[in-house]
Protein backbone atom coordinates (compact mmCIF):
# COMPACT_ATOMS: atom_id res chain seq x y z
CA UNK A 1 0.00 0.00 0.00
CA UNK A 2 1.28 3.60 -1.10
CA UNK A 3 0.34 6.35 0.25
CA UNK A 4 -1.31 7.93 -2.27
CA UNK A 5 -3.76 5.09 -1.76
CA UNK A 6 -2.77 2.66 -4.53
CA UNK A 7 -1.89 -1.11 -3.65
CA UNK A 8 -0.59 -4.31 -5.36
CA UNK A 9 -1.58 -7.46 -3.92
CA UNK A 10 1.22 -10.41 -4.18
CA UNK A 11 1.60 -13.33 -1.80
CA UNK A 12 3.57 -12.84 1.42
CA UNK A 13 6.70 -13.95 2.80
CA UNK A 14 8.94 -14.10 6.01
CA UNK A 15 7.59 -13.08 8.86
CA UNK A 16 3.77 -11.95 9.27
CA UNK A 17 2.87 -8.59 10.33
CA UNK A 18 2.59 -4.98 8.86
CA UNK A 19 5.53 -3.22 7.93
CA UNK A 20 5.71 0.26 7.08
CA UNK A 21 9.18 2.22 5.32
CA UNK A 22 10.14 4.54 2.36
CA UNK A 23 9.37 2.53 -0.52
CA UNK A 24 12.68 2.49 -3.35
CA UNK A 25 14.68 0.25 -5.75
CA UNK A 26 17.59 -1.10 -6.31
CA UNK A 27 18.61 -2.00 -9.70
CA UNK A 28 21.45 -5.03 -9.25
CA UNK A 29 20.90 -8.24 -10.42
CA UNK A 30 23.25 -9.93 -7.78
CA UNK A 31 23.38 -8.94 -4.27
CA UNK A 32 19.92 -9.60 -2.60
CA UNK A 33 21.72 -10.49 1.14
CA UNK A 34 24.23 -8.06 0.66
CA UNK A 35 21.50 -5.36 0.31
CA UNK A 36 19.07 -6.85 2.91
CA UNK A 37 21.98 -6.43 5.56
CA UNK A 38 22.94 -3.56 4.47
CA UNK A 39 22.35 -1.04 7.86
CA UNK A 40 21.70 1.95 5.03
CA UNK A 41 18.69 0.09 3.99
CA UNK A 42 17.05 1.02 7.36
CA UNK A 43 13.56 2.43 7.55
CA UNK A 44 13.42 1.53 3.52
CA UNK A 45 11.19 -0.71 2.05
CA UNK A 46 13.38 -2.47 -0.89
CA UNK A 47 12.46 -3.32 -4.58
CA UNK A 48 14.26 -5.51 -6.42
CA UNK A 49 14.11 -4.80 -10.22
CA UNK A 50 15.64 -8.00 -11.37
CA UNK A 51 12.58 -10.37 -11.76
CA UNK A 52 13.87 -13.32 -10.09
CA UNK A 53 15.45 -13.01 -6.62
CA UNK A 54 16.36 -15.86 -4.16
CA UNK A 55 18.10 -18.38 -6.61
CA UNK A 56 21.51 -18.85 -5.39
CA UNK A 57 19.88 -18.73 -1.80
CA UNK A 58 21.61 -17.24 1.65
CA UNK A 59 25.13 -18.00 2.68
CA UNK A 60 27.24 -17.47 5.56
CA UNK A 61 29.98 -15.36 4.10
CA UNK A 62 27.85 -12.64 2.26
CA UNK A 63 26.46 -10.88 5.18
CA UNK A 64 26.82 -7.29 5.67
CA UNK A 65 26.26 -7.12 9.17
CA UNK A 66 24.44 -9.13 11.87
CA UNK A 67 21.00 -8.82 11.07
CA UNK A 68 18.55 -8.07 7.82
CA UNK A 69 17.89 -3.71 8.00
CA UNK A 70 15.34 -3.17 5.66
CA UNK A 71 11.79 -2.52 6.88
CA UNK A 72 10.06 -5.03 4.09
CA UNK A 73 11.43 -6.74 0.64
CA UNK A 74 9.41 -6.81 -2.72
CA UNK A 75 10.28 -8.83 -5.14
CA UNK A 76 8.35 -9.95 -8.61
CA UNK A 77 9.53 -13.78 -8.21
CA UNK A 78 11.14 -15.26 -5.44
CA UNK A 79 13.24 -18.41 -5.65
CA UNK A 80 12.25 -20.48 -2.81
CA UNK A 81 14.50 -23.86 -4.15
CA UNK A 82 17.87 -22.56 -4.24
CA UNK A 83 20.95 -24.07 -5.63
CA UNK A 84 24.23 -23.21 -4.69
CA UNK A 85 27.23 -25.10 -2.47
CA UNK A 86 27.03 -22.32 -0.01
CA UNK A 87 23.41 -21.91 0.49
CA UNK A 88 22.52 -22.91 3.34
CA UNK A 89 18.74 -21.40 3.91
CA UNK A 90 16.37 -19.01 1.31
CA UNK A 91 15.59 -15.55 1.08
CA UNK A 92 12.12 -16.22 2.74
CA UNK A 93 14.01 -17.60 6.24
CA UNK A 94 16.29 -15.27 6.51
CA UNK A 95 13.41 -12.40 6.51
CA UNK A 96 11.47 -14.71 8.84
CA UNK A 97 14.27 -15.34 11.32
CA UNK A 98 14.57 -11.70 12.05
CA UNK A 99 10.81 -10.76 11.89
CA UNK A 100 10.73 -8.43 8.85
CA UNK A 101 8.05 -9.37 5.65
CA UNK A 102 8.23 -9.56 1.61
CA UNK A 103 5.68 -9.51 -1.05
CA UNK A 104 6.32 -11.29 -3.92
CA UNK A 105 4.04 -11.91 -7.64
CA UNK A 106 3.79 -8.07 -7.98
CA UNK A 107 4.61 -6.20 -10.61
CA UNK A 108 7.77 -4.73 -9.81
CA UNK A 109 8.52 -2.44 -13.03
CA UNK A 110 4.88 -0.56 -12.45
CA UNK A 111 6.60 0.33 -9.12
CA UNK A 112 9.95 1.59 -10.34
CA UNK A 113 8.21 3.43 -12.91
CA UNK A 114 5.57 4.91 -10.28
CA UNK A 115 9.26 5.71 -7.89
CA UNK A 116 11.06 6.94 -10.65
CA UNK A 117 7.60 9.12 -12.00
CA UNK A 118 7.06 10.69 -8.60
CA UNK A 119 10.01 9.99 -6.35
CA UNK A 120 10.30 7.35 -3.12
CA UNK A 121 6.94 7.04 -1.44
CA UNK A 122 6.30 6.43 1.73
CA UNK A 123 4.17 2.98 1.89
CA UNK A 124 3.55 -0.33 3.89
CA UNK A 125 3.34 -4.01 3.59
CA UNK A 126 0.78 -6.39 4.83
CA UNK A 127 1.72 -10.29 5.21
CA UNK A 128 -0.92 -12.51 7.33
CA UNK A 129 -4.06 -15.15 6.57
CA UNK A 130 -6.70 -12.72 6.83
CA UNK A 131 -7.80 -9.87 4.96
CA UNK A 132 -6.13 -6.38 5.09
CA UNK A 133 -7.27 -3.03 6.40
CA UNK A 134 -6.79 -1.21 3.37
CA UNK A 135 -7.69 2.41 5.15
CA UNK A 136 -5.07 1.54 8.14
CA UNK A 137 -2.30 0.33 5.75
CA UNK A 138 -2.71 3.50 4.08
CA UNK A 139 -2.84 5.54 7.75
CA UNK A 140 0.41 3.99 8.54
CA UNK A 141 1.81 4.91 5.16
CA UNK A 142 0.65 8.27 5.19
CA UNK A 143 1.91 8.55 8.85
CA UNK A 144 5.52 7.78 7.69
CA UNK A 145 8.50 10.50 7.73
CA UNK A 146 11.75 8.88 6.75
CA UNK A 147 13.52 12.07 6.99
CA UNK A 148 12.68 13.27 10.61
CA UNK A 149 14.07 9.31 12.22
CA UNK A 150 17.70 9.26 13.32
CA UNK A 151 18.24 5.85 12.03
CA UNK A 152 22.00 6.31 12.73
CA UNK A 153 21.48 6.10 16.40
CA UNK A 154 19.49 2.93 15.65
CA UNK A 155 21.81 0.94 13.66
CA UNK A 156 25.08 2.44 14.90
CA UNK A 157 26.97 0.06 17.90
CA UNK A 158 26.89 1.22 21.28
CA UNK A 159 30.08 0.23 22.14
CA UNK A 160 33.90 0.11 20.55
CA UNK A 161 35.07 -3.08 18.99
CA UNK A 162 38.51 -3.67 16.98
CA UNK A 163 39.56 -5.34 14.05
CA UNK A 164 42.39 -6.26 12.20
CA UNK A 165 46.31 -5.85 13.35
CA UNK A 166 48.49 -3.29 12.92
CA UNK A 167 51.18 -1.01 13.57
CA UNK A 168 48.85 2.05 12.88
CA UNK A 169 45.39 2.54 13.90
CA UNK A 170 42.29 3.74 11.99
CA UNK A 171 38.86 4.93 13.65
CA UNK A 172 36.13 3.87 11.83
CA UNK A 173 32.81 6.32 12.61
CA UNK A 174 30.57 3.45 12.52
CA UNK A 175 27.21 5.13 11.22
CA UNK A 176 25.95 1.95 9.62
CA UNK A 177 28.66 0.77 8.44
CA UNK A 178 29.30 -2.09 5.74
CA UNK A 179 31.18 -4.91 7.13
CA UNK A 180 33.53 -5.22 3.96
CA UNK A 181 34.83 -1.37 4.41
CA UNK A 182 36.92 -3.08 8.19
CA UNK A 183 37.67 -6.00 6.12
CA UNK A 184 39.30 -3.87 3.58
CA UNK A 185 40.85 -1.71 6.05
CA UNK A 186 42.52 -4.56 7.75
CA UNK A 187 43.82 -6.16 4.62
CA UNK A 188 45.91 -3.03 4.05
CA UNK A 189 47.57 -3.86 7.51
CA UNK A 190 45.50 -1.75 9.90
CA UNK A 191 44.04 -2.13 13.55
CA UNK A 192 40.49 -0.86 13.01
CA UNK A 193 38.59 0.56 15.95
CA UNK A 194 34.93 0.49 15.68
CA UNK A 195 33.32 3.46 17.20
CA UNK A 196 29.72 4.31 17.78
CA UNK A 197 28.81 6.80 15.70
CA UNK A 198 27.87 10.03 18.47
CA UNK A 199 31.43 9.07 19.42
CA UNK A 200 33.07 12.80 20.86
CA UNK A 201 36.51 13.87 19.82
CA UNK A 202 37.77 13.36 23.28
CA UNK A 203 36.55 9.56 23.10
CA UNK A 204 37.88 9.09 19.29
CA UNK A 205 40.58 11.47 20.27
CA UNK A 206 41.88 8.80 23.07
CA UNK A 207 42.32 5.98 20.68
CA UNK A 208 45.22 7.77 19.42
CA UNK A 209 43.91 7.32 15.45
CA UNK A 210 46.41 7.33 12.64
CA UNK A 211 43.65 8.36 10.17
CA UNK A 212 39.83 8.52 10.50
CA UNK A 213 37.25 6.74 8.36
CA UNK A 214 33.35 7.99 8.08
CA UNK A 215 31.35 4.85 7.16
CA UNK A 216 28.01 4.62 4.93
CA UNK A 217 25.10 4.57 6.91
CA UNK A 218 20.96 5.41 6.73
CA UNK A 219 18.61 8.42 7.28
CA UNK A 220 19.09 12.27 6.13
CA UNK A 221 22.35 13.38 7.05
CA UNK A 222 21.35 17.13 7.50
CA UNK A 223 20.14 15.28 11.66
CA UNK A 224 24.18 14.66 11.91
CA UNK A 225 25.62 17.99 12.53
CA UNK A 226 26.99 16.82 15.99
CA UNK A 227 29.13 14.42 13.72
CA UNK A 228 30.08 16.63 11.44
CA UNK A 229 31.50 19.03 14.10
CA UNK A 230 33.28 16.25 15.55
CA UNK A 231 35.52 15.31 12.11
CA UNK A 232 36.59 18.92 12.06
CA UNK A 233 39.20 18.20 15.45
CA UNK A 234 40.60 15.45 12.94
CA UNK A 235 41.44 17.41 10.27
CA UNK A 236 45.13 16.99 11.11
CA UNK A 237 44.94 13.28 10.05
CA UNK A 238 44.01 11.47 7.23
CA UNK A 239 40.43 11.31 6.87
CA UNK A 240 38.38 9.06 3.90
CA UNK A 241 34.19 9.24 3.87
CA UNK A 242 32.30 6.49 2.11
CA UNK A 243 28.74 7.48 1.39
CA UNK A 244 26.88 9.08 4.08
CA UNK A 245 30.42 9.84 5.67
CA UNK A 246 31.05 11.53 2.15
CA UNK A 247 27.86 13.74 2.88
CA UNK A 248 29.29 13.93 6.52
CA UNK A 249 32.82 15.31 5.54
CA UNK A 250 30.82 17.39 3.30
CA UNK A 251 28.55 19.54 5.79
CA UNK A 252 31.93 19.59 7.87
CA UNK A 253 33.63 21.59 5.02
CA UNK A 254 30.11 23.70 4.72
CA UNK A 255 28.50 21.98 1.76
CA UNK A 256 24.37 20.98 2.58
CA UNK A 257 22.52 18.16 1.29
CA UNK A 258 19.60 17.85 -0.14
CA UNK A 259 17.10 14.73 -0.79
CA UNK A 260 17.17 13.54 -4.51
CA UNK A 261 13.58 12.48 -6.14
CA UNK A 262 14.46 8.69 -6.40
CA UNK A 263 18.20 8.35 -5.44
CA UNK A 264 21.35 5.76 -7.09
CA UNK A 265 20.61 2.18 -5.63
CA UNK A 266 22.55 -0.39 -7.84
CA UNK A 267 25.65 -1.86 -8.85
CA UNK A 268 25.81 0.18 -12.62
CA UNK A 269 26.80 3.48 -11.63
CA UNK A 270 29.31 5.55 -14.11
CA UNK A 271 31.29 8.11 -12.18
CA UNK A 272 33.91 9.92 -13.64
CA UNK A 273 37.50 11.04 -11.29
CA UNK A 274 38.21 14.05 -12.75
CA UNK A 275 41.74 14.00 -11.26
CA UNK A 276 42.65 10.39 -13.06
CA UNK A 277 39.76 11.40 -15.98
CA UNK A 278 38.60 8.24 -16.09
CA UNK A 279 35.29 6.75 -15.55
CA UNK A 280 34.60 4.08 -12.77
CA UNK A 281 31.78 1.97 -12.64
CA UNK A 282 30.65 2.30 -9.03
CA UNK A 283 28.37 0.52 -6.54
CA UNK A 284 25.49 2.38 -5.04
CA UNK A 285 22.91 3.33 -2.24
CA UNK A 286 22.09 6.61 -1.55
CA UNK A 287 18.76 8.75 -1.42
CA UNK A 288 20.85 12.14 -0.67
CA UNK A 289 23.20 14.30 -2.22
CA UNK A 290 25.79 16.88 -1.79
CA UNK A 291 24.81 20.82 -2.45
CA UNK A 292 28.14 22.38 -3.11
CA UNK A 293 27.03 25.83 -2.46
CA UNK A 294 28.77 27.03 0.59
CA UNK A 295 31.25 24.40 0.40
CA UNK A 296 34.77 26.04 2.04
CA UNK A 297 37.54 27.14 -0.34
CA UNK A 298 40.09 24.50 0.86
CA UNK A 299 37.72 21.70 -1.07
CA UNK A 300 36.70 20.94 -4.20
CA UNK A 301 35.09 18.54 -6.03
CA UNK A 302 36.80 15.47 -7.46
CA UNK A 303 34.22 13.07 -8.77
CA UNK A 304 30.73 13.07 -10.95
CA UNK A 305 28.28 11.28 -11.89
CA UNK A 306 28.28 10.77 -16.12
CA UNK A 307 23.97 10.42 -15.29
CA UNK A 308 23.18 13.40 -13.68
CA UNK A 309 25.89 15.25 -12.83
CA UNK A 310 25.44 15.16 -8.99
CA UNK A 311 28.83 15.58 -6.88
CA UNK A 312 30.58 11.74 -6.20
CA UNK A 313 33.50 13.33 -4.63
CA UNK A 314 35.48 15.86 -3.08
CA UNK A 315 38.80 16.14 -1.11
CA UNK A 316 40.25 18.95 0.61
CA UNK A 317 43.04 20.87 -1.56
CA UNK A 318 46.67 20.16 0.17
CA UNK A 319 45.73 17.15 2.93
CA UNK A 320 45.08 14.15 2.58
CA UNK A 321 40.93 14.52 3.52
CA UNK A 322 38.51 13.02 0.62
CA UNK A 323 34.88 11.19 0.10
CA UNK A 324 33.28 9.36 -2.52
CA UNK A 325 29.42 9.22 -2.53
CA UNK A 326 29.44 5.64 -3.95
CA UNK A 327 31.38 2.47 -2.43
CA UNK A 328 34.75 1.27 -3.28
CA UNK A 329 34.13 -1.65 -0.84
CA UNK A 330 31.35 -3.42 -2.91
CA UNK A 331 30.64 -6.87 -2.56
CA UNK A 332 29.11 -7.79 -5.26
CA UNK A 333 29.62 -5.31 -7.42
CA UNK A 334 32.32 -3.69 -9.95
CA UNK A 335 35.82 -3.51 -8.19
CA UNK A 336 37.61 -0.60 -10.03
CA UNK A 337 37.00 2.54 -7.09
CA UNK A 338 39.34 -0.29 -4.77
CA UNK A 339 42.36 2.02 -5.04
CA UNK A 340 40.72 4.48 -3.25
CA UNK A 341 41.59 2.04 0.11
CA UNK A 342 45.10 2.32 -1.40
CA UNK A 343 45.44 5.92 -1.58
CA UNK A 344 43.95 6.05 2.39
CA UNK A 345 46.72 3.62 3.44
CA UNK A 346 49.24 5.10 1.24
CA UNK A 347 48.30 8.40 3.15
CA UNK A 348 48.23 7.53 6.57
CA UNK A 349 51.65 5.04 6.13
CA UNK A 350 53.71 8.67 4.59
CA UNK A 351 51.89 10.27 7.47
CA UNK A 352 54.32 11.69 10.77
Amino acid sequence: MLSDGSYFEGFGFGAEGTYVGELVFNTSMTGYQEALTDPSYAGQILTMTYPLIGNYGINRDDFESSKVHVAGFCVRKLCDTPYHYKSDRTVSELLSDHGVGGIEGIDTRSIVRKIRSTGVVPSAIYVGSKKPDFDDLRAKAQKFDYSKTDYVGAVSPTKTRFFGEGKKRIVLIDCGAKGNIAKELAQRGFEVAIVPAYSSASDIGKLNPDGLMLSNGPGDPELLGSIADTIKEFFHIPVFGICLGHQILAKAAGAKTYKMKFGHRGSNHPVLDTKLDRVFITTQNHGYAVDLAGLGKDFEQTHVNCNDNTCEGLAHKSKPIFSVQYHPEACPGPQDSKYLFDKFAKAINDSK
